[in-house]
């Protein structure tokens, strides 16, 4: 029997569930797409969900379990929640920036976020920026802050440059 992770997001859309759980699938390695279930006849009047239609998805990016809820258009994803995207190298920001991207939203791109074609806000950040932002003198975080506010796209060169003044 499989292990059931302890906290796992749960994603609300409005009837894009499957499609988004294929799109996140696609971008990220050792990810599948693990159960779909669909609605029934009961409770119809309550959830307003055609008999037969996707009522949940649940996939794995990398191992991190998430539920893709089809709950109507009653809720919309904002920026108040994202998910931190931890790259090591410029080319695999570029790679994720990329796909994640990918008919989004481009004004709602700054300081390494994005909002991919669903309206759910991304964070592709490089490991090191935790780093950068917290040591060395305070001149050094100051001009990390700086360089990171007029990026939209992070690059970890400018950000390594920016700290070592």
């Amino acid at each position: 029997m499989a292990s059931v992770q302890k906290i796992a997001p749960c994603l609300w859309f409005d009837g894009q569930a499957e499609d988004a759980a294929k799109f996140y699938t696609a971008i990220f390695k050792n990810s599948t797409i693990r159960k779909i279930s669909r609605y029934g006849d009961a409770g119809q009047e309550i959830t307003g969900g055609k008999p037969g239609s996707v009522l949940t998805v649940e996939f794995a990016l990398d191992g991190q379990v998430f539920t893709g809820l089809n709950g109507g258009p009653r809720f919309k994803f904002n920026e108040a929640v994202s998910f931190q995207v931890s790259c090591s190298t410029q080319a695999e920001i570029d790679y994720y920036w990329d796909k994640l991207g990918a008919g989004g939203n481009p004004k709602a791109q700054q300081c390494g976020w994005l909002k991919d074609q669903f309206g759910l806000s991304w964070q592709i950040v490089p490991e090191k920026l935790g780093e950068l932002m917290s040591t060395g003198t305070r001149a050094q975080t100051e001009r990390t802050m700086a360089a990171l506010l007029k990026m939209k796209k992070l690059d970890i060169a400018a950000l390594e440059k920016a700290h070592a003044g």
